[in-house]
C-alpha cells in the first residue's frame, strides 16, 4: 500500500524531463542584473532588515527581479530564456544573502554592535580584533568602517566570502554528480522550482494577464502600507527631530502590562501590525500555520504553570518581552528545545529512512553486487560533458579539500591553540558522511535531516577554552541540500560554466555594494537605535543568546552549561515524540504535526496571529472563490508584487535619508 508520504512525493516525480540541449545563462543581462541588485536592491534590503526585521525582499526579490527584467525585455521586443532566468534567481540568492540580506559585508554592522554591547561583555565575551574594531576605536573614529582598525575585519570577511563561493562548487557539486547523474535519483522537489522558472520563460498570451494584474495589485498594496509603516517614520526621522510613527514598529509590547504574577506570568506577549505576515499566512501551507497557532496556545497555557511550579525562576514582573524570552530560555526552553529538536530529528528519520532504504533496494543505477552497474557508474562519474559545461569530479573534490584546508589554516592563524586536528577529522569524516546522507535523502524524498546541537557539541568536545572559536570560520557545512540547486540547473538546461562566470561578476558587486551601503546606513544613525526599531528591540535578545552559547567553552563556570538540564531535555524529547505519535494516530497532516511540535517553544503572538488571520482568509474565502490551485497562484504573485512595493518604499526612504545625512554633514 502506498502511504501518504509516497503519494505526496509521487506528485512531483518526473514532472520535468532533463532537456536534450544545454545553454549558457550568462549574458549581458546578467551584468545589468548584478548592478541592479547591487545598487538598488541591496540598500533597501539592509534598511528593511534593520527597520522592520523581515526581509520582504528575500524570496520575493527573486521573483521581483525576474518579473521586472521580463517586462523590460518584452517591451524591448525580446525575451528571457529559461537559462537566463535561472541565473537571475541564482544571482539574487548570492547578492541578498548575508547577515542582513544585503550581502556578506553587512556582517560588519552586527560585529560593531557586538564589539560595543555591554550585554556581550557582561558574559565575559571579547570580540576579536579580526572580527570588529575595538569599542575604544569606534568611540574615537565614529561610525565608519573606513579606518585602519576595520581593515583586517573587512579583508577577513571579503576573503571568507570569496572562499565560500569557491567552496560552493566543491563537495556539493561532487555529490550532485554522484546522486543525480550516476545513481539517477529523482529529486522530487527540484521540479517545483524548475517549473516556476520555465513558466516565466514561456510566452504569455491574453489568458495569462492575471499575473501582471495580481502583481500590480500587490505592488499598490505594498506601496500604500510601506509608506505608512516604513516611509513616513523613516523620512520624517531624517528631516525632523522626532519621527512620525502611526503603527508601532516592530511590535507593541504588552508583556509588562499583561504578564504579572496574577495574570499570565512569565508569558511574552506582543502585537504586530505588519500586513506582510497576513499575506505570508495565505502563501504558507494552511496546516503549518494552524500547527504554529496551536503551539502558541499551548505555550500561553504552559508558561504560567511553569512559573507557579518554580521552574521559571529568572522572570520578574515588569520585564519586557525580550527579557522575558531570555529568562525563560535559560530556565526552561534551552533544554526543552534541545529535546524537541531531538524529537523532530528522530521522527523525521522514520519516513525518510524508510523511503531511502526502499530506494536503495528497489532502484538506482548502482546496486549492490552489480559489477556492470558499478563500472558504468564510475565511467559516468569520471566523464564530463562540454554541452553541460561540466567540470571534473576530482576537481570538485579538490576544491573541497582546498577550501577545508584553507579554513583550518586561517583558524590556526587567528586562534592560538586552535584544535586543528579535531576539526580536520570532523571535516574529513563526519561532514562528508552527513552531506552524502542528506544528498541521498534530498534525491529520494526531497528532505534532509539535521542532528541538533552538533556545532555546540563539537566546540565543547574539541577541548578549546575561550570565546574566539565562536567567531572563527570553522568548516562545518552540510553540502547535501545544495544538490537540489544543481539539479534545478540541470532541469532547466543551464550549463555549469555559466554559473562560474556569474560568480566572477557577482563577487565584486557584493563586496563593494554591501560594504558601501553598510557604511552609508551606519552613518545615518547608531545601530541599533530609535532610527532602526527592529534592531533596537530584537538585537539584544540575539546578543544575549549568542553570548550565553559562547560561554560553553569558557574557563571556569559556564552559564550555558549551567542552563543545560538533562531532565528537561528528556521531557522535551518525550513531549515531541508523544506529540508526533498522537497527531499521527489521528491521521492529521504532516505540516500540522511539525507546526505544533516546533510551536512548543518561545512562541509569541506577534507573528503567529496575523499569519493565522491570513490563512483563514485564504482558506475560508479565497480558496472557495478561486479554487486551491488558482488561489495559490494568485497570492504568490500578489506577495511578489507586495514585496516589490514595500521594497521600493524602503529604497526611496534610504535615498532620502542619505540625501538628508549628506546635506547635514556639509552644513546646508
Amino acid at each position: 500500500m502506498i502511504n501518504a508520504q509516497d503519494r505526496e512525493i509521487a506528485q512531483y516525480r518526473d514532472l520535468v524531463a532533463v532537456p536534450d540541449s544545454f545553454q549558457s545563462g550568462f549574458s549581458a543581462k546578467t551584468i545589468v542584473g548584478a548592478l541592479f541588485l547591487g545598487f538598488l536592491m541591496v540598500p533597501g534590503s539592509i534598511y528593511l532588515s534593520l527597520f522592520i526585521g523581515s526581509s520582504v525582499l528575500g524570496t520575493a526579490a527573486r521573483w521581483v527581479t525576474v518579473i521586472l527584467f521580463a517586462e523590460v525585455a518584452r517591451r524591448s521586443m525580446s525575451t528571457l530564456r529559461r537559462q537566463e532566468i535561472f541565473v537571475l534567481f541564482y544571482m539574487t540568492g548570492i547578492v541578498l544573502g548575508g547577515q542582513l540580506h544585503g550581502g556578506m559585508m553587512t556582517q560588519l554592522i552586527w560585529s560593531q554592535y557586538l564589539a560595543e554591547s555591554q550585554l556581550v561583555s557582561s558574559f565575559g565575551i571579547e570580540v576579536p580584533t579580526w572580527v570588529a574594531a575595538s569599542r575604544q576605536s569606534i568611540e574615537e573614529n565614529g561610525r565608519t568602517f573606513f579606518t585602519g582598525d576595520w581593515t583586517v575585519p573587512i579583508l577577513f570577511l571579503a576573503g571568507m566570502f570569496i572562499l565560500s563561493r569557491i567552496d560552493a562548487f566543491g563537495l556539493g557539486y561532487a555529490l550532485y554528480r554522484l546522486t543525480s547523474q550516476v545513481e539517477k535519483l529523482p529529486f522530487p522537489m527540484a521540479p517545483v522550482g524548475a517549473m516556476g522558472i520555465m513558466a516565466l520563460a514561456e510566452h504569455r498570451d491574453a489568458s495569462e494577464q492575471w499575473r501582471w494584474r495580481c502583481f500590480s495589485i500587490g505592488g499598490v498594496l505594498g506601496l500604500g502600507f510601506g509608506f505608512i509603516y516604513i516611509g513616513l517614520p523613516a523620512i520624517s526621522g531624517a528631516f525632523l527631530d522626532q519621527s512620525i510613527t502611526i503603527i508601532p514598529i516592530p511590535w507593541l509590547d504588552l508583556t509588562p502590562q499583561m504578564s504579572t504574577k496574577d495574570m499570565l506570568p512569565a508569558t511574552p506577549l506582543n502585537l504586530v501590525f505588519d500586513v506582510t505576515f497576513v499575506i505570508s499566512g495565505m502563501v504558507l501551507p494552511f496546516w503549518a500555520v494552524v500547527g504554529g497557532f496551536v503551539g502558541l496556545l499551548i505555550t500561553l497555557a504552559l508558561n504560567p504553570i511553569l512559573y507557579r511550579q518554580g521552574v521559571l525562576t529568572e522572570w520578574e514582573p515588569g520585564m519586557n518581552m525580550v527579557r522575558t524570552l531570555f529568562s525563560n530560555h535559560i530556565d526552561f526552553y534551552l533544554s526543552f528545545g534541545i529535546g524537541l529538536a531531538l524529537a523532530i530529528f528522530a521522527m523525521s528519520l522514520v519516513p525518510i529512512v524508510r523511503a531511502a532504504t526502499r530506494g536503495l533496494f528497489e532502484g538506482g543505477a548502482v546496486k549492490s553486487g552489480a559489477r556492470t552497474g558499478l563500472v558504468e557508474g564510475w565511467k559516468q562519474l569520471m566523464s564530463t560533458s562540454k554541452q553541460r559545461g561540466d567540470f571534473s569530479f576530482f576537481l570538485a573534490i579538490g576544491i573541497y579539500l582546498f577550501s577545508t584546508a584553507s579554513y583550518i589554516v586561517i583558524c590556526c592563524f587567528l586562534i592560538d591553540g586552535f584544535p586543528w586536528l579535531f576539526f580536520l577529522a570532523f571535516a574529513l569524516i563526519y561532514q562528508p558522511i552527513m552531506s552524502y546522507v542528506n544528498a541521498k535523502l534530498e534525491g529520494l524524498v526531497g528532505q534532509t535531516v539535521q542532528i541538533p546541537m552538533v556545532r555546540e557539541a563539537a566546540y565543547i568536545l574539541s577541548g578549546y577554552r575561550g570565546s574566539d572559536i565562536w567567531f572563527a570560520p570553522i568548516p562545518m557545512n552540510d553540502y547535501g541540500a545544495t544538490t537540489r540547486n544543481f539539479r534545478e540547473m540541470e532541469l532547466v538546461g543551464t550549463r555549469v560554466s555559466s554559473l562560474v562566470k556569474t560568480e566572477l561578476v557577482v563577487i565584486p558587486v557584493v563586496i563593494i555594494c554591501s560594504l558601501l551601503f553598510s557604511q552609508f546606513i551606519w552613518r545615518l544613525a547608531a545601530i541599533p537605535s530609535d532610527s532602526f526599531p527592529f534592531a533596537q528591540e530584537y538585537w539584544p535578545l540575539l546578543a544575549m543568546n549568542f553570548s550565553l552559547t559562547a560561554t560553553a567553552t569558557a574557563e571556569g563556570s559556564s552559564p550555558f552549561m549551567e542552563a543545560i538540564k538533562f531532565n528537561l531535555i528528556g521531557w522535551g524529547l518525550g513531549a515531541g515524540v508523544v506529540g508526533f505519535l498522537v497527531l499521527g494516530f489521528l491521521n492529521l497532516p504532516t505540516f500540522l504535526i511539525f507546526g505544533v511540535v516546533r510551536g512548543l517553544g518561545q512562541t509569541t503572538p506577534g507573528n503567529v496571529v496575523p499569519e493565522m488571520i491570513g490563512a483563514l482568509i485564504g482558506r475560508l474565502y479565497l480558496q472557495r472563490k478561486f479554487g486551491h490551485r488558482r488561489y495559490k497562484q494568485y497570492v504568490m504573485v500578489l506577495f511578489a508584487g507586495y514585496g516589490a512595493g514595500v521594497g521600493l518604499i524602503g529604497m526611496a526612504s534610504v535615498a532620502l535619508a542619505l540625501i538628508a545625512a549628506s546635506t547635514t554633514s556639509v552644513g546646508f
